[in-house]
């Protein structure tokens, strides 16, 4: 039996897990997946026999999954429980106190609300609303059985996908995506090797795109924008986002498209296209792609909600506005019919457009009422 004097302060509740659940899920147990939960919202991992002197426990059941963001709400509520649909406790806060009673209870299947605790349900304790995601979507609670394990999974990978992108991460990618990344997790793959494999990717494509080998270029740009899908949602269901990760995976994002443009332009001058207005085209493209971020950021600085996530019709733009995705849509269009300089011409005129949506998204902003600027997706 060892003695916990919650060394982080009470501001830090401990945490417990009872009960067991055989049943992996993306190669983890729910244990397993529980332990990664509190080490990354800064909770200290105790044992069910531990003896606490003061400060809050959170005590969880590992029969069920549950959502980050219901942990760490609820080690921010003391004297919560948490229950499913069936009104069966699942997890609780409760003071150093009653802990041991309350770990017992729960580990037997006892009535832990005789501790006199308020009962939440998932909707009510978590929020419906995610706004790094940009959705709306019921935080995961789910019983773990043999019988649930693919649902479960389904839901955990759902949980992880924006709901505001383009249409190819939307609407394409989701179901391969899920499966590739269920191999990588069972194959104990990080999110930052994909990564990496990625970005050896953009590099090939930028070289291929140089020398006027569009075929070949857009077979490797299309796995890499798989791949920029999986190592995300690897990283989210496999909880094993990091810092550094998150940077490297970002960064590659935000710099590459300019680059590839670049490339397709200098490759059409390998093949013998001559495009009028080339250098022009050029600087709208790559100037486009910046001042769109600039945009997005002003839209953001001013009303501190994304410009995407605003209105529905905002919402809908982002699945075609001229990101990579939609872009490398017309590009590979352009080729299959061997016309890639008029693919280049069409990037040109479309991210043209985008640019005056945008900035006419940001000036209605300006004109819309006091605190009316809010997302759709939050109401």
């Amino acid at each position: 039996m060892t003695v916990e004097n919650d060394p982080k302060g009470a501001s830090s509740p401990s945490a417990v897990t009872v009960g067991q659940a055989r049943t992996r899920l993306w190669g983890m147990t729910s244990a397993e997946r529980l332990s990664r939960i509190y080490r990354r919202l800064d909770l200290v991992e105790a044992t069910p026999d531990t003896v606490f002197i003061r400060g809050e426990v959170v005590v969880v059941d590992a029969g069920w999954v549950f959502d980050e963001s219901l942990i760490k709400a609820l080690a921010g509520r003391p004297g919560v429980a948490l229950v499913d649909e069936s009104g069966r406790v699942v997890a609780v806060n409760v003071p150093a106190a009653v802990a041991r009673d309350a770990i017992v209870r729960l580990d037997t299947g006892e009535d832990v609300t005789a501790l006199a605790m308020t009962r939440l349900t998932a909707l009510e304790l978590g929020s419906a609303y995610n706004s790094a995601l940009r959705k709306r979507e019921p935080p995961v609670l789910e019983r773990l059985t043999p019988q649930t394990q693919v649902a479960v999974e389904r839901r955990l990978f759902q949980g992880s996908y924006k709901g505001v992108t383009d249409l190819v991460t939307k609407y394409v990618w989701p179901t391969p995506a899920r499966i590739v990344t269920r191999w990588c997790a069972l194959a104990k793959m990080t999110p930052n090797q994909v990564t990496l494999i990625g970005f050896l990717l953009v590099l090939a494509a930028f070289g291929l795109f140089w020398t006027g080998h569009y075929g070949w270029g857009l077979v490797c740009a299309w796995i890499m924008t798989f791949l920029d899908t999986v190592d995300g949602k690897l990283a989210r269901v496999t909880l094993t986002s990091s810092k550094w990760g998150n940077v490297f995976d970002h960064g590659i994002d935000l710099v590459h498209p300019p680059f590839w443009w670049w490339a397709w332009f200098v490759g059409l001058g390998a093949l013998g296209f001559t495009v009028p207005y080339g250098g022009l085209m050029l600087a709208i493209i790559v100037g486009g792609y910046v001042a769109q971020r600039v945009e997005e950021g002003i839209f953001l600085a001013l009303f501190k909600v994304e410009m995407h996530a605003w209105r529905p019709f905002d919402s809908f733009f982002r699945l075609i506005t001229a990101r990579r995705n939609p872009n490398l849509i017309l590009l590979t269009l352009a080729v299959l019919v061997g016309r890639p300089d008029i693919g280049f011409t069409a990037v040109a005129v479309w991210t043209a457009i985008c640019l005056l949506v945008h900035a006419a998204q940001i000036l209605q902003g300006l004109v819309a009422p006091k605190g009316s600027v809010v997302s759709w997706l939050s109401r």
